[in-house]
């Protein structure tokens, strides 16, 4: 099954389950999430649906490139990397 993981700076606002998911694209990935924890999707996706200006996905080591959509393949053995970037000064 893929794994999904979230960055250690979201933690600090916002439960973040490592999953265990049998889905086949990013999207369906991430509603496993969501589906634990509900306030999760307000910090990764914005009103559309797509994923927020300040976030960066990677499977597998490199960034997705649906951003929209959230199609990318997942595969049996994929690690995602949810990553919310930092920002201020």
């Amino acid at each position: 099954m893929a794994v999904i993981e979230f960055t250690p700076q979201l933690r600090r606002f916002v439960d973040t389950p490592v999953v265990e998911t049998p889905a086949r694209v990013l999207r369906d990935g991430l509603e496993a999430a969501f589906a634990i924890n509900a306030r999760l999707r307000g910090y990764i996706l914005d009103d559309q649906g797509h994923l927020r200006a300040n976030v960066v996905v990677f499977i597998d080591g490199r960034r997705v490139r649906d951003l929209r959509g959230l199609t990318d393949p997942l595969g049996p053995q994929s690690r995602v990397h949810v990553l919310q970037a930092l920002s201020g000064g």
